[in-house]
């Protein structure tokens, strides 16, 4: 199953965006954009209208949890996943009940970012 999708990768790191691109690309998805931060996201969110976003939890200006909360109130349909680094369980269920649909574990491998996007395309579209 691969529908390809329109994504939005927020992340403060060049090189996390980097990697995100190139393994949803390789997925067969399209990278409409990426942003640096929580306040970025959410106007981008509005412009952009893609189908998906990965969302990092950790930023300078607004945490992705924030974010997250504003752009579900924004689009109650929105298809976010959260980016984190191990250690970070209760902010994964923070991100969860902001309306997060499902959350990859930094460093990102490809088998599980795979499996949580599809997870996410079978549940949600």
């Amino acid at each position: 199953m691969n529908s390809s999708l329109k994504i939005m990768i927020v992340d403060d790191s060049l090189i996390t965006i980097k990697k995100l691109e190139k393994n949803l690309q390789d997925l067969g998805h399209s990278v409409l954009h990426s942003c640096k931060t929580g306040r970025e996201a959410i106007e981008s969110f509005e412009k952009y209208q893609p189908d998906l976003v990965t969302m990092d939890i950790t930023m300078p200006d607004m945490d992705g949890i924030e974010a997250t909360k504003q752009i579900v109130s924004i689009n109650p349909d929105a298809l976010i996943i959260m980016v984190t680094s191990h250690g970070q369980e209760k902010m994964v269920m923070d991100a969860i009940e902001a309306g997060a649909k499902g959350y990859v574990l930094k460093p990102i491998r490809l088998d599980k970012l795979e499996s949580t996007v599809n997870k996410i395309i079978s549940n949600y579209l």
